[in-house]
C-alpha cells in the first residue's frame, strides 16, 4: 500500500513538472513572445496550432543586427491608406527615414505612424517599421516582417532586427495585416528575428 501511494505521488509530481515546462527562447524578448503565443488569451494562433505549440523558430541572436541609425523626421507628409491583406485601409503617415549601415552597406527605410493607434493612450510615440528582405519566402514569412519603434528625442534611433516579427496573418488568416511598401525592401538577407511559421 505504501509503495502504491509513493507511485501515485511520483506520477502527480511528474505530470506537474510536464505542465510547467520552461518557456523556450534565447533572449528575454523571445521568451516574452513565446509566452504570449502559448497563452490562449493573447495568442494569435488557431486552437489546433496552439495545442501543439512549443515555441516560435527564431534566427540565432546576432548583435550585428542591432544597428544605430540616423533618424530624419519628414514633417508635412500626406497621410495615406496603406493596403492590407483584407479590404481594411488603415491611415498611415510617413513619419521619418532611418539610415544605417549593415553588413558593410548603407540602407534606408521609411518609418510610419498609424493615425488611429497614435491617438490611443501610451501609443503616441509608437512608430511602425515594416520591411522586406532576401529571406522572405524561404527562411522568413513571404510578406515581410515588422519592427516596433518609439520616436526618439534626438536624431538617432537604435533598430534591433532581432526583434523583427511576422504579421499576425502569418498565423491566422482572420487578421488584417498591412502590406509592406516595396520601397522598404532591403537587398540582403536579414538573418535575425522570427523565422517562417511551420503550422502544426
Amino acid at each position: 500500500m505504501k509503495n502504491l501511494i509513493l507511485l501515485i505521488i511520483a506520477m502527480i509530481a511528474l505530470s506537474c513538472s510536464k505542465s510547467k515546462e520552461p518557456i523556450p527562447g534565447e533572449t528575454k524578448y523571445q521568451k516574452e513572445v513565446n509566452a504570449k503565443f502559448k497563452d490562449a488569451t493573447t495568442s494569435p494562433l488557431k486552437d489546433k496550432d496552439r495545442k501543439n505549440f512549443k515555441g516560435l523558430d527564431f534566427f540565432k541572436f546576432d548583435s550585428t543586427y542591432v544597428v544605430n541609425s540616423k533618424f530624419e523626421r519628414t514633417p508635412g507628409e500626406t497621410p495615406f491608406e496603406m493596403k492590407t491583406t483584407t479590404d481594411r485601409l488603415p491611415v498611415y503617415v510617413k513619419y521619418g527615414i532611418v539610415t544605417f549601415n549593415l553588413k558593410g552597406n548603407k540602407y534606408q527605410l521609411n518609418v510610419y505612424q498609424n493615425q488611429d493607434i497614435n491617438k490611443k493612450e501610451g501609443f503616441d510615440d509608437y512608430l511602425f517599421l515594416p520591411f522586406l528582405d532576401n529571406t522572405n519566402g524561404e527562411d522568413s514569412y513571404g510578406g515581410g516582417r515588422y519592427i516596433d519603434l518609439q520616436i526618439p528625442e534626438g536624431n538617432e534611433l537604435v533598430i534591433d532586427f532581432n526583434k523583427a516579427y511576422n504579421p499576425l496573418c502569418a498565423y491566422n488568416e482572420k487578421y488584417s495585416c498591412p502590406i509592406v511598401p516595396i520601397e522598404n525592401y532591403l537587398a540582403l538577407r536579414v538573418e535575425a528575428g522570427v523565422k517562417v511559421f511551420e503550422k502544426y
